[in-house]
């Protein structure tokens, strides 16, 4: 196996981590972002020690991707260190839920700039390194509620329908470049945020499930790991539903 530099923005989250250990596993030097503060620092350090318990290692670094010139900091520091990057998963994402009707324009902005704009921030500054070495994958995390739509959600699902057309257009740039992308739209994923949901809702979700359950981490790491293997290289400028057949398109 040829080992890749790989960054997974949001790495230390539920999805995240399953999703570096996924890449660990292909044998890649995996390195995980978190929005800095005191707290999400420690729970980003915690992280990385249970991983290491498990024999798998990964780097840490402080980033805002909402913010342009910290994602061009971030790169340029990673590859002066460390090296060229070859696999970008843009995971990083928030809500800020509200009906139309009630939403405040900061609620809406938050989660452009940190859902959608971190997706050019990100993938702006390794796009050309990729396209002149020969080789590259970026996959985009969207959503099944970027597929359908979401009450109370007009901000989230308007980012995640949005990463689809920056996901295909790009795709069209590297695609004679060796440089794949694509987006993975997990559904109900058994994360600590989800099992914050009410019982009783969390229930109501379960049953329109074909399946019959919540996702795991595991799976969505499954499909990132398969989207950015080096036998993925026809693959690209597509969309990967994994939601247990909850939303069938």
């Amino acid at each position: 196996m040829t080992q890749r530099i790989a960054v997974v923005t949001g790495g230390t989250g539920g999805l995240g981590v399953a999703m570096c250990e996924a890449m660990c596993q292909q044998g890649h030097k995996v390195i995980a972002t978190y929005y800095p503060t005191d707290e999400t620092e420690k729970q980003a350090k915690e992280q990385q020690a249970e991983l290491q318990k498990m024999g798998t290692e990964i780097l840490l670094f402080p980033l805002d991707v909402a913010d342009f010139d910290s994602c061009k900091s971030f790169v340029a520091t990673v590859e002066a260190e460390i090296g060229p990057i070859d696999i970008l998963v843009n995971n990083a994402g928030i809500t800020r839920d509200a009906p139309l009707k009630r939403m405040e324009h900061q609620q809406w902005q938050d989660v452009i700039d940190t859902n959608l704009s971190s997706m050019f921030n990100m993938s702006k500054q390794v796009f050309d390194g990729m396209c002149n070495r020969g080789w590259g994958r970026i996959v985009n995390i969207s959503s099944l509620n970027g597929e359908k739509g979401q009450f109370g959600q007009a901000n989230y699902a308007a980012t995640k329908a949005g990463i689809y057309g920056f996901t295909r257009s790009i795709a069209q740039e590297g695609a004679r470049k060796g440089v794949t992308v694509n987006a993975v739209s997990p559904g109900y994923i058994d994360t600590p945020m989800v099992r914050q949901v009410p019982e009783n809702v969390l229930e109501s979700i379960v049953q329109g499930i074909p399946v019959g359950r919540l996702g795991r981490p595991e799976e969505i790491a499954r499909a990132v790991a398969f989207l950015t293997a080096e036998e993925a290289g026809f693959i690209t400028g597509t969309n990967l539903s994994v939601n247990g057949g909850q939303y069938m398109s």
